[in-house]
Order: structure tokens, then sequence, then C-alpha cells
């Protein structure tokens, strides 16, 4: 009866604690991902037939100034899009995580902290944790963008409004979204093999040392020239919706919508805008390199660090994190 006691608190402390986790970073998270989905370019752009598109996103620039239009325009409902997919994924991967690593912490959108191994492993282990999460992450940016009103418990309809039918057809398409793949591996690789061999060379030891640890901070914050960029390119590739027209490149965009027949935010709100605005499906981005030079191109660089301060934060609580179970693995041995 000891071990089904304690089963039952663990259960218990992950509901509580995934339903607080939830309520309060759904909200933050769908602010930033809007943020750095806004599509804003600075001068008049051509469309694929040649002709000036005036069409803007608004101009947002701060995370707290998204986080307020969200609420004016599509109100709480509008703060909590995404939560569906977004519990789901993170029930999903923490059950693993229990079942197979087991730990008693939840995973991280969508996603689980690696075991303690080597580099290469760990490496190994952070791709294929990418790989399994990666339809929910797409579903779950998707979700948060779209202007369509998705009911909560109805999942083939908000996946009809979601996914293109090309994408229901052969759901392994989302994995050869142009660049997506490219702008997470890289994510990965720059966190796994940089950062993780610089944090055992400069905290494992025998003592710890506040200078040596200051230097891993240092890192981790200047990381964020590298880190920020990869997070709103892959923000941006996420929501491009992949279609099957042969006339087009190959994203292969259609040319007509979906045939979505869904209710909107702004009839049931009164607002005739958006939240953001969105790139045109007929010109998308044909991979990652392209994605970097025309967001450089037609937004400015300063585009690629929206809300670099998040990405700095995160940083910033992984070295503590890591500076702690490093004291803890110390202690341990004494």
């Amino acid at each position: 009866m000891p071990g089904l006691f304690e089963f039952i608190v663990l259960s218990l402390t992950l509901v509580v604690s995934l339903v607080v986790s939830l309520a309060i970073t759904v909200p933050l998270t769908g602010a930033l991902v809007r943020l750095r989905a806004n599509y804003n370019p600075k001068a008049l752009q051509l469309d694929p037939e040649g002709n000036v598109n005036v069409h803007t996103g608004p101009i947002v620039t701060s995370f707290f100034g998204m986080l307020r239009r969200v609420y004016r325009i599509e109100g709480w409902a509008g703060l909590y899009k995404g939560l569906m997919p977004t519990g789901v994924a993170t029930l999903v991967m923490t059950g693993f995580a229990i079942a197979a690593l087991d730990s008693k912490r939840l995973a991280s959108h969508g996603r689980i902290d690696p075991p303690d191994v080597g580099i290469l492993a760990t490496l190994v282990y952070g791709i294929f944790g990418m790989l399994v999460a990666l339809p929910a992450a797409i579903v779950t940016y998707r979700s948060i963008v779209t202007p369509y009103r998705l009911p909560w418990f109805r999942p083939l309809y908000s996946l009809r409004i979601l996914l293109t039918p090309t994408e229901r057809r052969k759901p392994w398409v989302l994995y050869l979204t142009p660049g997506l793949l490219t702008a997470q591996v890289l994510h990965i690789s720059y966190t796994v093999v940089i950062l993780r061999s610089l944090r055992t060379l400069l905290l494992a030891g025998d003592s710890f040392s506040s200078v040596k640890f200051g230097i891993y901070v240092l890192i981790e914050m200047l990381s964020t020239v590298i880190i920020c960029p990869l997070e709103v390119m892959t923000t941006k590739l996420a929501i491009q919706r992949n279609h099957s027209a042969a006339e087009y490149n190959s994203v292969e965009q259609e040319v007509e919508d979906d045939a979505i027949e869904a209710p909107e935010y702004a009839e049931y709100s009164g607002q005739e805008e958006d939240v953001i605005g969105l790139r045109h499906e007929k010109d998308p981005y044909l991979g990652f390199a392209d994605c970097a030079k025309r967001i450089i191109d037609e937004e400015g660089w300063q585009a690629l660090y929206r809300a670099w301060w998040v990405t700095m934060l995160a940083a910033i609580a992984s070295a503590a994190a890591a500076a702690s179970q490093y004291q803890g693995t110390m202690v341990g041995s004494d």
C-alpha cells in the first residue's frame, strides 16, 4: 500500500502542478509566439502576381504590448488559445518521462529533460525528443496564431482548420516544412554540444567556484545572440502550412484557401482587426537560409531578436539550475 499511496500523491502533485503551470504559462507563451510570428515588413511588398501589397501586421514591439493587444481583441479566450494541445503534449511527454526515466517533474513545452549521459548520447536523445514533440509544437503554434475560434473538445474539427488537406493525408509532411528541422537541430546542437560542454568544464568539479559560475552565466547570456534568432525562425516556419499544387515551388502552396468555414474571434469581440499579421501563404519561406535572409530584408534584423530578454532569462534560469544540480551532486557525494 505504501507504493500505491506514493503513486497517488505523485499523480495528484503532477496534476496540480500541470494546472498551475498551464494557467500561468499559456497566456505568456501565446503572447511570445504571436510577437515573433507577426509579419510586419518595413516597405511595400509585391504579391506573387507582381501587384503591390500594402498589408502589414500591427506594429507591436513589446511582449507586454502584445499581451494587452490579445486581451483587448480576443479576451480571456484568446489568452488561452493553445491550451489543449499544450496540456495534452505535456501530459504525454510527462507520462513517458515517469515511465521510462523515473522523472518526477513536468515536461517543459512538450519535452523532457535529457538524462545525465555523454554529449553524443544527449544530442541523439535531444533530437529524438524534438522529432516526437515537433507535430505537437506545430499544432500549438498554429492554434495560437489562427484567427478562428477552436473548440476545446473537438480535436478533429480543430485539426481540419489548422492542417491543410495535404498535411492531414500525409502527416509526415510536417517534418518537411522548409527550414524547420534545420532550425531545431541547430538549436539542440548548440545547446548540447557547446553549452553542455562548457557547463561541464566550468561547473563540474570537487568544489563550486563563483568565478566559474559567473563566466558560465555570461556565456549563457551571450548565447542569446545565437539562440533567439533560431527561436524566432522556428516560430515563423512552424506556422507555415504545407499545400500541394504543382504550379508552386517545393513548399507547394495552393492558390485557394482550404474552404475554412469557422467563426473568427473578431465576429465575437466586435473588432475589425486581427491580433497579428501573417505572411501570405502564396509567398512562403523556401528554407532556413531563405527565411533568415527574407526576415532581415523585409522586416529588419531586429525582428530576429523579438523578446530577446525572454530567451536571456531562460538562459540565466538554465545556468542556475545547472549550478544547483552540480552542487547537489557534490553534497550527495560527501
